[in-house]
């Protein structure tokens, strides 16, 4: 099975994306970049034909998760070592 431009991109992406959410200092900045994650995660799934899967991941994991992240944040504090 050949591996299209738009995997090829994708996976690149996600690696990335993983990387940058484990080094940043600042929470809210990590959270963005895991519902970035969720996000390229959404459309890798629905590239693969897993339509129902990519969307319950864009909806839950980058909406949700990403609002019940913020909200602990606002309540507790912004930086990581805080």
């Amino acid at each position: 099975m050949v591996i299209d431009l738009f995997n090829a991109l994708l996976f690149p992406s996600l690696l990335l994306l993983a990387i940058a959410a484990l080094h940043v200092r600042d929470l809210v900045a990590a959270v963005f970049l895991l519902s970035g994650y969720s996000f390229v995660t959404a459309l890798l799934m629905a590239h693969m034909g897993a339509v129902d899967v990519g969307f319950t991941e864009a909806s839950v994991g980058a909406g949700l998760t990403g609002v019940f992240f913020l909200m602990a944040i606002s309540r507790t504090g912004r930086g990581s070592g805080d």
